[in-house]
């Protein structure tokens, strides 16, 4: 079917809750949506595409047909979406993947025990604790046993390798006694494993107690030494507890969601809490979900789908956002454990933290697929909030003008591409509109002439023909204002702010025409723009110098007879620096265009006679 006819269908469904499907030419269910009334939501997909992302542009070019099923409430429309959406796996709805199995904690049976995390439970007559629902924390619990009891965590196998090399850094920094050495004996070694299995088993506060007696009773029986290892070994049992304390004081049991997207794809982080200890930790790649628009939406359907994957509903989600239909969202969960549950989307304090955290791993994670630094995702991220942008700025150019009292004006571009220096697309300009000093004129033609090559270019998509996200001058109000009509002219929509810095030249605030936006309490987005001010800055004033040096010096070749400003270039063009002119001897100097041997010897003379050389 054409676009019309789906649009002439579309509006004859009735005006009530249902759930439509979307099918392509084989028939197969693409895409899973759920309205409120049918006949509004489903005619806007064929209708006009201009406020459409380009995921939901991808999706209806793809449809042929739809079918519909009638519901009693919209409530009753989002259950059996999910429960669809579950069935039939439509390639155009968040997916999750659940990879997730039953993790364990192995303690070897040989003479040396081996204690190690694994993902599945072998008939090998190894002791296995376990299962546990969360690899994350299984493995970490491994690592921070391993830490506190000083077991080897490198590949070595005993007796085997003993003695076979060197303590490793891990000796050295107390987290191993070196067995591998001959350090320990393997009944101190097994001894070792055993109370780190305790630990496993019940937990800091159990194992702390069972160790303090020993301690007590080893210092009555005058065995300081294992009275002074029990005292470590409890030390270092309070330092994990206390780290983990530290993470989440009044947590309680609650989840932290929150998403980071970059060019069309996402990553949910979910950081779950029980009795304020942080217990599990998951993230989920999504491929294709729009722009920040698109983001309540996407956290309806995450959230749904997670939820009837996971089970266990806390009582409190925390979100980094809206969710679309809310209410009905909070119904569905509420029902699904048994008790209320609701949202919160804190602002500030211990759960606004949290929430950070959780957007850290996630901008880690969608960093790691896109081969770059989650760092430098979230501070985009945090300059796009600021800055109120509908998406990150992947590409940033910036401008910055630089002159001695109008002399040498000259101007620098640089360009940040996902949040780094992309230094060849870096470009100079030598303003020649007119003469004198006028940063603003020089600001308007610098950014009209970058404008007039991408229009030249823009079908390569590549250099000057690539448009960026986002362009900061280096300046304030005025220069913003000055290229602002810029922009108009070329019919262009590119976000433009200012950089301003205080009375010490340090970046303070960002600003359009009309208000000022202080970035120094956002510290990612702050150092980000401080990186791009004080490049731009330095690609500009290092121009500067280099233009006037050559002016400098081609000015004193003027003074030698014979030489004009022609030959003058001439001879800068071909020897590029002034200490090759001043080396080069009469041959040298005839080999450049234009040169006479009277020319030639009379810049011999100059440089190499009458200086006395």
């Amino acid at each position: 079917m054409t676009i019309r006819e789906l649009r002439e269908k579309a509006m004859k469904l009735p005006l009530t809750p249902g759930v439509y499907l979307m099918k392509d030419k084989t028939g197969e269910i693409i895409y899973i949506g759920k309205a409120k009334a049918l006949k509004n939501r489903v005619s806007q997909y064929f209708g006009s595409d201009k406020n459409h992302p380009e995921k939901v542009r991808q999706m209806v070019k793809n449809v042929d047909r739809f079918d519909y099923i009638l519901c009693g409430s919209e409530f009753e429309a989002l259950v059996l979406e999910c429960s669809l959406i579950k069935q039939h796996q439509p390639k155009y709805n968040i997916l999750l993947k659940d990879d997730k199995g039953y993790s364990y904690i192995r303690v070897s049976n040989d003479a040396w025990k081996k204690l190690e995390f694994v993902m599945q439970k072998a008939e090998d007559g190894a002791e296995y604790l376990g299962p546990y629902m969360s690899a994350w924390y299984a493995k970490n619990a491994v690592d921070e046993a391993k830490k506190i009891f000083r077991l080897p965590s490198c590949g070595k196998t005993f007796p085997r390798d003993i003695g076979k090399g060197r303590p490793c850094l891990n000796y050295h920094i107390k987290q191993c006694n070196a067995p591998c050495c001959g350090r320990v004996s393997q009944q101190e070694y097994n001894e070792s494993v055993s109370a780190a299995v305790e630990f496993l088993k019940k937990g800091g506060s159990d194992t702390i107690k069972i160790m303090t007696e020993k301690m007590e009773k080893a210092a009555e029986q005058l065995d300081f030494e294992l009275a002074a290892k029990l005292r470590d070994r409890i030390t270092a049992v309070k330092k994990v507890t206390e780290k983990q304390k530290v993470v989440a004081v009044s947590a309680g049991e609650q989840d932290a969601v929150a998403v980071m997207t970059e060019n069309g794809d996402a990553c949910f982080a979910v950081i779950r809490f029980s009795d304020g200890r942080l217990y599990d930790k998951e993230d989920f790649l999504i491929a294709r979900i729009g722009d920040n628009a698109d983001l309540p939406a996407a956290r309806q359907e995450f959230l749904l789908q997670y939820y009837e994957m996971r089970g266990k509903i806390p009582p409190v989600i925390t979100l980094d956002g809206a969710v679309e239909d809310e209410v009905l969202v909070l119904e569905r969960l509420s029902e699904l454990r048994g008790k209320k549950v609701r949202f919160a989307c804190p602002k500030k304090g211990e759960k606004h933290d949290i929430l950070e955290m959780c957007r850290k791993n996630a901008a880690e994670r969608l960093a790691q697929s896109h081969d770059h630094l989650g760092q430098e995702l979230s501070a985009l991220e945090e300059l796009a909030r600021l800055l109120g942008l509908e998406k990150q700025p992947v590409f940033i150019e910036s401008y910055d003008i630089s002159n001695l009292m109008g002399t040498e004006n000259v101007a620098g571009m640089v360009v940040f591409k996902n949040g780094r220096p992309f230094k060849e697309a870096y470009r100079r300009f030598r303003i020649r509109g007119f003469d004198g000093q006028d940063d603003y004129a020089s600001m308007q033609e610098v950014l009209t002439r970058r404008f007039e090559e991408y229009f030249k270019n823009k079908d390569s998509g590549e250099g000057f023909g690539q448009l960026p996200d986002l362009i900061l001058l280096d300046g304030g109000k005025g220069q913003v204002s000055a290229v602002r009509p810029v922009l108009e002219q070329f019919g262009l929509t590119i976000p433009l702010f200012g950089m301003v810095k205080d009375g010490s030249h340090r970046t303070r605030a960002i600003t359009d025409e009309g208000r000022e936006i202080a970035i120094t309490s956002k510290r990612q987005a702050f150092t980000l723009v401080s990186s791009i001010q004080d490049e731009v800055h330095r690609f500009a004033i290092g121009y500067h110098r280099q233009a006037r040096s050559k002016k400098a010096f081609s000015s004193s070749l003027t003074e030698i007879d014979g030489i004009g400003e022609k030959r003058a270039k001439a001879l800068l063009s071909y020897f590029k620096t002034v200490k090759r002119i001043k080396e080069a001897d009469i041959e040298e100097l005839m080999q450049v265009k234009g040169m006479t041997r009277p020319a030639a010897e009379a810049i011999y003379r100059f440089y190499r006679v009458e200086s006395g050389e």
